[in-house]
């Protein structure tokens, strides 16, 4: 499984660092060389933005596991943009 945890620090102030999202990707297809993955994410609230927290999840695939992680990871994030958002 695989974790990405987005961190916002303002003005680069770790002190006041927080998560603002996460997303979990995991194998469906026992490590095949071409796989299918779970997408789950979740955000929270955007004041900026307006947005409410949510949570979304999509599958990615017949990816191929010989690529590196950032073409998994950029799939990922385009079929999460997609996928329907649950508010929480």
């Amino acid at each position: 499984m695989l974790r990405v945890i987005i961190e916002l620090s303002p003005g680069g102030f770790d002190p006041l660092r927080r998560t603002i999202a996460s997303m979990r990707i995991s194998n469906l297809s026992e490590l095949a060389d071409v796989s299918d993955y779970l997408v789950e994410v979740m955000e929270r609230q955007n004041p900026l933005t307006g947005s409410p927290p949510y949570s979304a999840d999509c599958v990615v695939a017949a990816h191929d596991r010989r690529q590196p992680v950032w073409r998994l990871l950029e799939r990922a994030c385009r079929e999460i943009a997609q996928a329907d958002r649950v508010e929480l």
